[in-house]
């Protein structure tokens, strides 16, 4: 048994908990590198609480950041994102989390991986290593110290926390190689058991699946009680397995349950509904331009994802989508507001043409902790 004394930071990023490393102080083979950061993390856990480490049980807080200086001339940093199935362990590097993204740039920062000013705001270039993508985030410094506190609110948190913009350059394609794969903003998909569904795939930030809540028969006014509901979670990954086969991301279905399991994800939407947020806040009807609820690694998500909120937003800009069918045609550059189980997610995307240009959030991050992480491993 050899005990390893890793150098690590807790943060939160956007509506998600990850453990922050320097990719330099872990192991070099990347096998026993995964086997240290899932257990690390908690994983392997057939009780699914990940009680014996540092995650909690939930897909937003199972997941890992490795940072390092930059490979590429025109970035200050790279940024490579795991994301740890609780049960069995595996970590699936197949692509980025956009929540996550907005603590790069401070733990850069506090590492000095870069400098920045003692006051005012720092710019961090970032490479998404999963995707290939760049990322610019623009963050306030306090005393030479990335900002801990501010006013701004999102949605899904407790606490203000200072604003942090990101900028994800180009995010189109990073997994599939195109914004539609198959080629069409709009897909007929034929499950075996289900039947036919009408969605449309896209690959922007991360690769998504966007369904009609009523073809489902649900509503996206879904709580993550839905995640009681074994059979239903099962039918949604079959649809997603399947989804992802016509994507050109996998081989076959259980190739992409086994070695996909964060990506694409699954989402569905329906016509914009007064609702009450998962604090008791009621969220008004005009608020929204659409509900939307998202399946991460297999179970409700408590809010909804970055990446997934790029994917949607770009469906919305663009003509020929499921979601620009829901709104009676494309936003274009207008920010699409939606609401989500913690309340309401905006996002801004930039065009070109056709082409999305630049996707627009606005999250905050915190450091929790940093420390030591002891992980104790069999040799």
């Amino acid at each position: 048994m050899a005990l390893y004394r890793i150098a690590a930071t807790l943060m939160r990023g956007g509506t998600s908990k990850g453990v922050f490393f320097r990719a330099d102080v872990l192991p070099a083979d990347t096998g026993l590198r995964d086997r240290l950061l899932a257990r690390l993390i908690g994983s392997p856990d057939p009780y699914e609480k990940q009680m014996d480490g540092l995650g909690t049980g939930i897909s937003s807080t199972s997941k890992v950041v490795l940072v390092s200086k930059s490979s590429q001339v025109d970035c200050d940093v790279d940024y490579l994102f795991g994301h740890v199935s609780i049960r069995d362990g595996s970590i699936d590097w197949s692509g980025n989390c956009g929540n996550l993204s907005a603590a790069v740039g401070p733990f850069a920062l506090l590492e000095g991986l870069l400098a920045g000013p003692a006051d005012g705001l720092a710019t961090v270039r970032i490479w998404q290593a999963n995707t290939g993508k760049r990322i610019v985030a623009t963050l306030p410094m306090r005393d030479g110290l990335p900002a801990q506190q501010g006013e701004f609110r999102l949605d899904g948190l407790a606490f203000p926390a200072a604003p942090i913009k990101l900028d994800f350059l180009d995010p189109a394609g990073g997994a599939a190689g195109a914004l539609f794969p198959t080629g069409r903003p709009m897909d007929r998909l034929s499950i075996p058991g289900i039947g036919e569904l009408q969605a449309t795939l896209i690959d922007a930030g991360n690769p998504l699946i966007i369904l009609r809540a009523e073809e489902l028969g649900l509503t996206a006014l879904e709580t993550p009680a839905l995640n009681s509901e074994t059979a239903l979670l099962q039918r949604l990954e079959t649809i997603r397995a399947h989804a992802t086969v016509r994507m050109g991301l996998a081989e076959d279905p259980a190739q992409a349950s086994r070695e996909r399991p964060s990506n694409p994800k699954l989402c569905w939407i329906a016509p914009p509904a007064a609702f009450l947020a998962s604090d008791g806040r009621e969220v008004e009807c005009e608020r929204l331009d659409l509900l939307a609820r998202i399946v991460s690694m297999g179970k409700l998500h408590h809010g909804f994802t970055g990446t997934g909120t790029i994917a949607l937003a770009a469906a919305a800009a663009l003509p020929g989508t499921l979601v620009a069918d829901l709104l009676g045609g494309p936003l274009g550059t207008r920010p699409l507001r939606f609401g989500h189980p913690g309340g309401v997610n905006e996002i801004e995307t930039v065009l070109d043409g056709e082409r999305v240009s630049v996707s627009r959030l606005v999250r905050s991050a915190r450091v929790l902790m940093r420390g030591e992480a002891w992980v104790a491993l069999e040799e």
